[in-house]
């Protein structure tokens, strides 16, 4: 059975009836998965690949995706099944035809759309499951602490993966998340229902509505998603001023905003290489200068 094949029976068995992939095209899938386009009986199917051991990779997409949509704020790609096919791990998504994020009125929606997400909340920060941020495992066990959360649970891990990259770095690193707690003296943000990897390359228009997918989704403080859509740059101002205006951020944003960056640089340093290296250490040193401020 070739992949086509393979892939047409996990479909027709989630749907309950047959279903027979026609034509199948390679679709833009980012840097870690495959992607495909399976069309057939007037249907689509996006459809993302990976070795079979990166099958948990897809089971906690599906989760984070599942959540999303029981939110209501976001069109979301619905998951139609997971598993293995042809030797290989699968994840089978609605098809959506999607556009970016650039007009303003889109722009506007985007950012209502994403505080009406955040405004869904829990008793305790964290997730029911670990899932992964980019290729990296995201550990996401539950806690009533806010700072001990994210210094346990994001910085650590990550500062403990960039020790190929220098003693200081480590050491700087483990010094602001013993300090973290400092940046939060008067601020006791909610554990808000989040994205968790909000860059523009994840976010867009479909038939009108703000959408949004590949999550790795937790519960934490709104404000990691705001901090890492301006961390890459592609959303307009028009979006944060609608965030704003729908729910504004609290007086400190641009200090904090700067720590939870700081998690995606240093797993883009450790993913992707020393490229990164000098923009963590300059924003550890910025960090633990405002301390001593």
């Amino acid at each position: 059975m070739n992949l086509a094949e393979a892939l047409s029976a996990e479909i027709s068995r989630a749907l309950g009836r047959p279903f027979r992939a026609a034509a199948i095209r390679e679709a833009g899938g980012g840097c870690i998965h495959r992607a495909l386009v399976l069309e057939g009986d007037g249907e689509r199917w996006f459809v993302k690949l990976n070795a079979a051991e990166a099958l948990p990779m897809f089971e906690s997409e599906r989760d984070g995706l599942a959540a999303l949509a029981e939110a209501g704020a976001f069109r979301v790609p619905r998951p139609l099944c997971c598993g293995i096919a042809s030797e290989q791990a699968c994840l089978v998504l609605e098809y959506l035809d999607l556009k970016p994020v650039s007009q303003r009125a889109d722009a506007i929606a985007f950012g209502r759309a994403l505080a009406a997400l955040h405004r869904t909340v829990a008793e305790r920060f964290g997730w029911r499951r670990d899932n992964f941020i980019g290729a990296t495992p995201q550990i996401n066990a539950e806690s009533d602490s806010w700072p001990r959360f994210f210094a346990a649970a994001r910085l650590l891990p990550q500062i403990e993966r960039a020790a190929a990259h220098g003693r200081a770095l480590q050491a700087k690193g483990a010094s602001l998340a013993e300090k973290l707690p400092a940046f939060f003296l008067d601020y006791r943000p909610q554990p808000s229902l989040l994205h968790g990897d909000l860059w523009h390359g994840n976010a867009a228009m479909s038939g009108g509505a703000p959408a949004v997918f590949d999550p790795a989704a937790y519960f934490g403080d709104r404000e990691t998603d705001l901090a890492m859509t301006e961390l890459f740059g592609g959303f307009p101002e028009a979006f944060h001023a609608a965030y704003r205006e729908a729910w504004p951020l609290a007086e400190g944003y641009e200090t904090r905003k700067t720590l939870y960056n700081l998690y995606h640089v240093l797993n883009h340093l450790n993913l992707f290489g020393a490229g990164y290296l000098r923009q963590a250490e300059r924003m550890i040193d910025r960090l633990l200068a405002e301390l001593k401020g």
